[in-house]
């Protein structure tokens, strides 16, 4: 038997001995399978109207700042800020917070679980004011301020309450929860550029970000009233389990998302840019990130259904990121065209976008304790984050100023190409020192 159906069948297990309601059940979440009164875990209406809801506020909220792509390609030809190297930070700050913030949110989360709900609506209208805010800005700083600084914070606030009432829903299945709920944003982004480009181009950034507000308002906030937990909403806390700090894998899969992490946004940020650096249009670009999107729904999807126990968890994060691998060295940096540019689109979007829907199980394959699998699940975010972060002025270090069409890269991207390739290279190798030694 495989660990990863060793770890299933145990918590399975612990759910079905776990003590009655009123003794233990706030220190061990599996208890509320033993509760009859509960909602039903893993299936019923009330887990999939849970889950419907978290992919509404996934699709919308998440997959506005991971369209910054097409806000890239506009800025850059504004003159207040055409030149700037570094107008990616805007984006990759937004997201980046939200993936490093997750290792302190989460831990609050799980010992004051009254507060989740306080926390929505909190962070949900921070990330509406933030895109207001944003409408006024003149410069890059204030940008990266208003569009990056204080929306990846209230989304932050918000997020990691809404994934802990997901994870009591889903326990058995939440590879495939999973995988639904990364699949949001692809969804998303595969109308979401669209309509930013269209907007951009007609009435430009201040009353787009203000129309976006105002679609994001009505989009999600009567969903809101949806978002609640399987737990009780009780005053008592519950302590994190740390001792996955102890497990070689973690670490083997902190080091692997880390590179995967400081790679994996480069595609996003520059194919807008890169498509029209070869002469195609900005609604080319935003066709490309569409498709990418599209592939991600599928790759998500596929590799969050697939880690539920029916193929190893090394093997699916290795082929993820060594073939996203392959997709950057061997088409983007020879494409030159819109049809070999929509190939890899395709490929990448679904493989690389493969890999975040398996940080669930990650955080189970290193800890059996919903808790500790909760904040394994964190630090994998922190990571990414970390990554995200420097995207940005890595991105920026590494363009090229002259354009050369028909060269590696177009010249400018060469440099960007070949660093993303060889994050995903690093991140497989990683992974793959698990089959080297037996790493529990």
């Amino acid at each position: 038997m495989s660990q990863q159906h060793e770890l299933e069948l145990q918590e399975v297990t612990a759910t079905l001995e776990a003590p009655p309601p009123g003794l233990d059940s706030v220190q061990h979440p599996e208890a509320l399978h033993a509760i009859p009164s509960l909602p039903r875990a893993d299936g019923g209406t009330a887990a999939w109207r849970m889950l419907l809801a978290a992919f509404v506020f996934e699709a919308l909220l998440w997959g506005f700042p991971l369209s910054f792509g097409v806000f890239q390609n506009y800025y850059s030809q504004l003159p207040e800020f055409k030149g700037d190297p570094f107008i990616a930070v805007v984006g990759t700050t937004a997201s980046g917070i939200s993936y490093m913030a997750a290792p302190l949110v989460i831990p609050f989360i799980k010992r004051f679980s009254v507060y989740r709900r306080y926390m929505i609506w909190i962070g949900w209208p921070l990330c509406l004011l933030a895109l207001v805010a944003g409408s006024f800005a003149r410069t890059l700083a204030t940008l990266i301020v208003t569009q990056g600084v204080m929306y990846g914070v209230g989304f932050t606030i918000f997020y990691y309450p809404i994934i802990s009432m997901v994870n009591e829903y889903w326990v058995a299945r939440r590879g495939m929860a999973y995988g639904i709920l990364c699949s949001a944003s692809g969804v998303s982004g595969a109308v979401m550029p669209f309509c930013i480009d269209a907007l951009l181009r007609r009435y430009g950034y201040p009353t787009t970000l203000r129309a976006m507000a105002i679609g994001l308002f009505v989009g999600t906030g009567p969903l809101i009233f949806f978002l609640r937990g399987r737990a009780p909403e009780e005053g008592a806390a519950s302590r994190t389990d740390w001792s996955f700090l102890k497990a070689p894998r973690f670490w083997i899969y902190s080091v692997s998302n880390f590179a995967m992490g400081l790679g994996y946004f480069f595609p996003s940020l520059y194919l807008p840019s890169y498509a029209s650096s070869n002469g195609l249009s900005p609604t080319h670009g935003a066709i490309l990130l569409a498709m990418m999107s599209v592939s991600q729904v599928l790759g998500q999807m596929s590799f969050g259904y697939l880690s539920d126990g029916k193929l190893p968890l090394n093997l699916l994060a290795t082929s993820s990121t060594l073939i996203a691998a392959a997709a950057v060295y061997g088409c983007w940096g020879v494409a030159h065209s819109f049809s070999v540019l929509v190939v890899f689109s395709l490929f990448y979007g679904f493989f690389g976008a493969g890999y975040t829907a398996l940080w669930g199980r990650m955080g189970t394959a290193v800890s059996s304790e919903s808790t500790g699998a909760f904040a394994a699940f964190g630090f994998l975010n922190f990571g990414k984050g970390i990554g995200n972060m420097l995207a940005g002025p890595v991105g920026g270090a590494l363009l090229k100023e002259m354009v050369r069409v028909g060269s590696y890269g177009t010249a400018k991207y060469e440099s960007v190409i070949l660093f993303t390739g060889s994050c995903m290279i690093v991140s497989s190798a990683t992974v793959a020192l698990c089959y080297f030694r037996n790493l529990r």
